[in-house]
């Protein structure tokens, strides 16, 4: 998958973490859609934010 691809990106999550059918989400409004793309860009962020502090947790027990 391209990293340049949005929609195929947001799919992919989409499928494997919310159990969403690629064509279930293409078939979503508009609205819908920038909804569930605003949703895992949320996630996305706080799993970042998560394995930084445990990054940074597990540097700190050295």
């Amino acid at each position: 998958m391209k990293e340049g691809d949005a929609d195929a990106n947001y799919a992919y999550y989409a499928l494997h973490k919310l159990r969403i059918l690629p064509h279930e989400l293409m078939n979503m409004s508009l609205r819908e859609k920038a909804v569930i793309y605003a949703m895992i860009d949320y996630r996305i962020e706080q799993d970042r934010k998560e394995e930084a502090k445990a990054r940074m947790m597990s540097r700190n027990k050295r």
